[in-house]
């Protein structure tokens, strides 16, 4: 039975906790059995209180954007907004002095004009969002701090753009749908690699038919970054001693967008399975001796999680993320339909009817189904960089939506889904892989809602 259909009630104020201090969940079956009852409740309670599917707002000719951590993803949104015609940084924010420093240096080195700075402690945050001249927030910062920044952040009227994961529970992206609705105001992931050149190209062609009908997709996130874990960020450590997919939107993002998820087709339920850790602990140890601020849990996630999900229209995913063993970075990228199928690694592949296409006509064929933004400022991107310029795009995407009054290509209902498998995968794992359902974050509105092709 799912697990929202037959719940252990867990004790609330022990989840929250557990919730609120990032307490590992291993040996506790029912650590986020609380969280998934109450989520499947709301999934009952109806349509949404205003739908923000297709929602526009009014036309912002001058963006000013607040930016709220300024780190390694932080930087990324600094140095790329004033690329573009009416977008610049106005106010940014960390509790780093040094990094503060160097946001100061660098606006003043390129002649850019001067944004209020903020630096102390964890609040400090809450003065740039009450601003009266910032139109959007871009949040960067330690997971913990996405949802309570977000909803504070559109509470003050602000639009919002946080990086990935958007939530770490299901209660969190309930609160990050329930603010966006209530105060309509976009709730924007920043999940990049929807607009890889590759990937972009090959949502197109699902939603334009070119594959048939998908039946199948595949994502991942399998990137050895576990030896360069920042030994300052103790966060990143802290977050891993839940097991689960901990970060899946960058293999899940662009296949859920061309199987039309939350747009005519739904998660209905998920399992996972990890295996056992056989090197995180002796890492985290490793790091502890150069930093003794790292903390030092008993368990560890596992090395590898696999997990699978069916759509209501009887679709199947299948995700993994590995960021710990010595194999080849990739996203897998496949979207397996009735008449074609894609794949992104190891190499780039167009089947069309059976037959791999030779590269000269999958180039072409690509080129066909390149979204417009691509085509029109993709070597520039490419140039200018970020995963190899797919950051970029996401930005001046993102500044165009905002300025021109368009709907945005993501929107919080593709957040909340997509941040929806953490929790049930760590869930799942520690149940023998049992299923776990999805809750409905779009009040059944992804029955109605078409699908549109990015552009």
């Amino acid at each position: 039975m799912p697990l929202a259909r037959g719940i252990f009630m867990q004790n609330r104020r022990d989840f929250f906790k557990a919730a609120l201090l990032g307490a590992c969940a291993f040996g506790q079956r029912g650590v986020l059995a609380d969280d998934i009852a109450e989520s499947a409740r709301k999934s009952k309670g109806g349509a949404a209180k205003f739908n923000m599917r297709g929602f526009a707002a009014p036309k912002i000719g001058d963006l000013r954007i607040g930016v709220v951590g300024c780190g390694t993803r932080g930087w990324a949104g600094i140095s790329r907004f004033h690329l573009f015609d009416g977008a610049r940084t106005a106010a940014f924010c960390d509790i780093a002095p040094e990094k503060v420093e160097r946001v100061k240096k660098y606006l003043k080195e390129k002649n850019l004009p001067d944004a209020a700075a903020y630096c102390g402690g964890d609040e400090e945050y809450k003065k740039l969002c009450d601003r009266g001249d910032i139109d959007l927030v871009y949040i960067a910062t330690p997971w913990k701090w996405h949802v309570p920044m977000a909803e504070y952040a559109m509470a003050s009227g602000k639009h919002v753009a946080l990086e990935v994961p958007a939530a770490r529970t299901l209660g969190e992206a309930w609160r990050l749908v329930e603010a966006s609705e209530r105060f309509q105001k976009h709730c924007f992931m920043l999940e990049n690699c929807v607009y890889d050149f590759f990937e972009a190209a090959t949502i197109n062609m699902a939603l334009d038919g070119a594959l048939g009908e998908i039946i199948h997709a595949e994502g991942a996130y399998i990137h050895r970054i576990v030896q360069a874990l920042p030994k300052k960020e103790t966060w990143r450590w802290e977050e891993n001693c839940r097991d689960g997919n901990l970060y899946p939107t960058h293999g899940l993002g662009p296949v859920s967008l061309a199987m039309s998820i939350t747009r005519g087709d739904a998660f209905d339920y998920m399992t996972s399975m990890s295996s056992a850790d056989f090197t995180w602990h002796k890492n985290a140890e490793r790091a502890r001796r150069e930093v003794p601020s790292i903390p030092l849990f008993d368990k560890y996630r596992g090395n590898i999680n696999s997990s699978l999900i069916r759509t209501k229209n009887g679709k199947t995913i299948v995700l993994q993320h590995d960021v710990s063993s010595p194999r080849p970075y990739d996203r897998r990228h496949i979207l397996s339909g009735t008449q074609g199928f894609v794949q992104k690694y190891p190499d780039e592949t167009v089947f069309i009817g059976g037959k791999k296409l030779p590269k000269e006509e999958a180039a072409k064929l690509l080129k066909k189904y390149t979204p417009e933004t691509i085509a029109k400022i993709g070597e520039f991107a490419r140039k200018v960089g970020g995963h190899g310029g797919m950051d970029t795009i996401m930005i001046y995407r993102l500044i165009h939506c905002l300025r021109n009054g368009l709907p945005l290509d993501m929107d919080v209902y593709d957040a909340a889904a997509w941040s929806a498998v953490t929790p049930l995968s760590v869930w799942s794992a520690a149940n023998r892989s049992g299923p776990a359902d999805f809750p409905d974050f779009t009040g059944g509105g992804w029955k109605t809602c078409k699908p549109s092709k990015l552009s």
